[in-house]
Parts: structure tokens; sequence; C-alpha cells
């Protein structure tokens, strides 16, 4: 291979590798992304948070709660008391003994997922406990953890967290680590808001000071309105006493967004679904002059009165709100409320400095690896090994265009398959070459060796790299984190190889033997 060959190659490689680094500059072929890094290169928030699923198993009892007490009330029983008690258990105390035969059969008819202990004759009537089964309470639990990490995993969504890793770590807890994260504790505030959402009538009637100074009158509670001082740090909380009843929940909600008021003040509109709507008009309709309570999470947000029916299915959540915290509550409104709350219980910070510095250390390996590898197939295999080392920049360009393209993240084991990648687009060639030296042993031309040595090796190199590909699928399927990342940049990595051994560097080869008169071939 003489001066004016190994230049045009060169030419040609640089031609090439121009082209494939300019695409996305002036054609929209290509997605114009930069490569997301992971948590351990950029840094970031690495938090496990356990979802207090016992609180998801009381909901579920208060649930039960209010239905008995409506289906007692419309079988005209009247009911003394009922409340939950230890391990799971609901306890009611039922007047008039002779309604014990119709109270047995309503539980047996509408409540036969429960158990029934006993069912006993007190003085004036009869007492029953209910018991929501081990099975049953493990379920809701479960379940409970499984909606938390959706919920979560919608949040930080919208909030707009590049490649998040988010997943059950064990029973309850749930593993979050949220690389380049900018305002910790934003993320922090939105990832824990329940975001309940209740609408309940205030209870005109009670004393809230008599309230506030003895036990709230059945079937109410004390809820607070907090307001923060625009030029002060001062806090005021205004109490309300809450009917407990829920006329209206968040399950209804189809859309909430930031809107602003005619003083040009934040607040959140929000909309309900078709059924949401006739329910939000009913209670409207059938409570004129008088206070609705929008809370959430416990807290009341607004308390407007009611003028008239209201059609439509739209309310707006009022509250002193920053656009931030607006948007945040707009956020967790649409992504769904938390079915328990939940608790942080480890929180690590990564700092970018740390980043910077994996970054360095992985290129700089990187760069010693592929150098030593391109200084030795120079002399090894001489003006071949040049062909091969073309390829193999070509390769390293091709897996940094597909992580873009496709949005993938690139971590410190990323950058491990990268290298490891090196080696193996570099195995291909070796396989190749030799097979080209055997058949130019043999007496054959060097176009003829060349096509042999390629046709004969095709095989074993397409073996060699879909056995590893299988793996890499398979690490990227059941893996989570860094091992997806070492899978994403493996696979790449194999597919870029196989077009760079058997595509691009034959082509280069064809490119040179069409004009060679020589019967060598620097190999």
């Amino acid at each position: 291979m003489n001066f004016f060959t190994i230049k045009r190659v060169l030419i040609l490689g640089v031609i090439v590798a121009a082209v494939i680094c300019l695409l996305p500059t002036f054609t929209n072929t290509w997605p114009h992304k930069k490569i997301n890094l992971g948590l351990d290169l950029q840094g970031g928030m690495h938090l496990v948070l356990e979802v207090q699923s016992e609180e998801a198993v009381k909901a579920e009892l208060d649930r039960t709660i209010s239905q008995l007490k409506l289906d007692l009330k419309n079988e005209k029983i009247q009911h003394m008391g009922i409340d939950t008690a230890p391990d799971h258990e609901i306890m009611a105390q039922i007047s008039g003994a002779d309604n014990k035969s119709a109270v047995e059969k309503l539980l047996s008819e509408e409540y036969a997922g429960l158990e029934i202990p006993s069912v006993k004759n007190i003085d004036g009537g009869i007492s029953f406990t209910l018991r929501l089964p081990d099975k049953e309470a493990d379920s809701i639990k479960k379940m409970a953890t499984e909606q938390a990490m959706e919920t979560i995993r919608n949040r930080i969504d919208e909030f707009g967290v590049n490649e998040p890793d988010i997943r059950i770590q064990s029973g309850n807890r749930i593993l979050l680590q949220l690389p380049g994260i900018s305002d910790p504790e934003r993320a922090k505030g939105l990832i824990g808001k329940t975001a309940q959402l209740t609408f309940q009538l205030v209870d005109e009637q009670g004393d809230v000071n008599a309230a506030l100074a003895g036990q709230p009158p059945v079937g109410d509670e004390i809820l607070y309105q907090v307001k923060q001082n625009a030029d002060t740090v001062h806090q005021s909380r205004t109490p309300f006493l809450i009917k407990k009843h829920v006329e209206l929940d968040g399950s209804h909600l189809t859309n909430a967004r930031v809107e602003f008021d005619q003083f040009q003040q934040p607040q959140v509109g929000i909309e309900f679904s078709r059924k949401g709507a006739r329910i939000f008009e009913r209670i409207t309709g059938a409570n004129i002059n008088k206070r609705l309570a929008i809370v959430l999470d416990k807290n009341v947000y607004s308390a407007p009165n009611i003028q008239d029916r209201i059609s439509g299915g739209k309310a707006v959540i009022t509250g002193h709100f920053t656009l931030e915290e607006a948007t945040d509550l707009a956020i967790a409104l649409r992504a769904g409320s938390l079915p328990a709350p939940v608790k942080i219980i480890e929180e690590r910070t990564v700092g970018p400095t740390l980043g910077r510095d994996s970054v360095r250390m992985g290129l700089t390996s990187m760069l010693i690896g592929g150098a030593l590898v391109v200084l030795f197939m120079i002399i090894y295999y001489k003006g071949a090994g040049l062909i091969a080392d073309i390829a193999l920049i070509v390769n390293i360009i091709l897996i940094g265009g597909g992580l873009a393209a496709f949005g993938a993240t690139l971590t410190l084991p990323g950058i491990a398959g990268i290298i490891l990648t090196i080696g193996m687009a570099v195995d291909a060639n070796v396989i190749i070459f030799e097979r080209i030296r055997e058949e130019l042993l043999a007496g054959r031309s060097p176009k003829a060796a060349v096509n042999a040595g390629y046709d004969r090796a095709t095989l074993t190199i397409m073996d060699a790299n879909v056995t590893t590909l299988i793996a890499a699928a398979v690490l990227f399927q059941f893996g989570t984190g860094q091992i997806k990342g070492f899978a994403i940049t493996l696979g790449l990595g194999i597919v870029a190889s196989l077009f760079t051994a058997l595509i691009l560097s034959k082509s280069i080869y064809d490119l040179i033997l069409a004009n060679k008169q020589s019967d060598t071939l620097s190999i």
C-alpha cells in the first residue's frame, strides 16, 4: 500500500466521520439531542422512600365505615357509634335488639369479604365486629406501594427529569434516582405531596371555638387554612369545622392547570370527568348559600360560599400560591394522589464535581485503551490496521450518535461497555485479517483474498456478536439502573461493530483494490 493509497484512505475516513458528525446539523433525520449523563456522571439525587402502606389499609377501613353508615341509614337502622379498632377491625354498636336479624342479613350480603368474629346483644341493642382479612390487608399494602411508584413516576416525568430510575426496592420501599436534578428540595416536596383532594361541606351550625376547646361534634373534624404573608414569614392558621363526609374526591379529576385570577395571581383550575361534573353540579345545587371546602391533604385551601348550581365540571383552587407552588400542585393533581403518605428514609446527593471527575477518568481510560488498540493494529497489521482504526473511530461516533438519538443515559458502566466494544470491534477485524492472510499464503490475488476472507469470517463474526447481543438484551430487560446503561452501550456497540467491520471496512478495501495493480497487500 503506497503513500497515495494511504492518503486516499485517510481522506475517506475523515469524510465519513465528518458526515456522521454533521448530519444532525444540516438535516432533520436525527434528533437534535445531547447524550444524557447518569447520576454517577452528572450528579443528582438518590432517595429511598418508604410508603406508609398501613395508612392505605386505614383508608380502606374508613371507606367501609362510611359505606356501612350509609347502608344502615338506608335500612333505617340507628347506630350508637362505629369506629376502627386495632388489628384491622371495625367495632359497631346498633340500637334496638330487634335489629339483629336485619344487621346480620346486611353484613352477609354486602360485607361478605370481611370476617365477622362476633355479633352479640348489649344493653339497648347489639354490637358486632368486622375484620379485614390479613390476605386482603397485605394485598392493599402491595397495591399501595405499586400505585405510589407509578404516581411518583408520573410526577417526575412532568417535572422534567431525564431518565429517572424508579423501582420498588423491597416490600414497601421505593428506590428513586434523579440525575441532573437542579432543585432537590422542590423535587422532594413534589414527591412527598400526597395530593388527596376532597370537597367537603363546612358545618355552619357548629361552634368552631367550642370544638377547639373540646371534642368536635360527631361527624365533624377541625381542619386549618394556612396563609403565608407575602411580606413576612408569618403564617396564619384559620380553623374550620368540616363535615367528615366527602362529597367529591380527586378520583374524578381529569385535568389541572395553572391559571391567573383578575389580579394576575396564580391559581389552579381543575376539570372533572363527566361523572364528576354531574356529582359536582348536584352538590352545589343542593347546598346553595352553604360553604364548600376544597381540602388538599387535610388542609383547607379555600371554602367559598355556593351562590348557585355550578355546571360544566370546572372549579378553581386558590391559596395565595407562588407560580412554582401552583405548578407543582397542578402536576401532583394531574399525576394523581398517592394512596398513602411516603417517608424519605435515605437521601444521598451526588455533587456535580464528583460527576465531572468520573467523566474525566472514564474518558481518559477510554482514550488510553483506544490509543493502545489503534497503535497495536497499525504495528501488527500495517495498512490493514489503519483501515481497522478508521472503522473503530466511526464505531465510537455511531455509539455516541445512537445514545443521543434514542435518549439513552450514559453511565460509568456504559463507558465500560464502550471500552469493551472497542475490543470487540477490533476482534472482528482480527478474524477477517487472519483469514485474508491465509488466503494470500495460499497464493490468491489480493482482491480474491479479501473477498474470500470476508466471506469466510462473516458467519463466525455474526455468530459471536449476535450471541453477545442476546446477552445485552437480557441485561436490558431484567437489569436495573446502571446495568441497563451497560447493556445499552454494549448493544449499540455490537450493531455498530457489525456495520463497520463487515460493510465499512470492506467498502474501503473495494475502493483501494479497484485501481490496485500490485500483487501485494499491506497486511
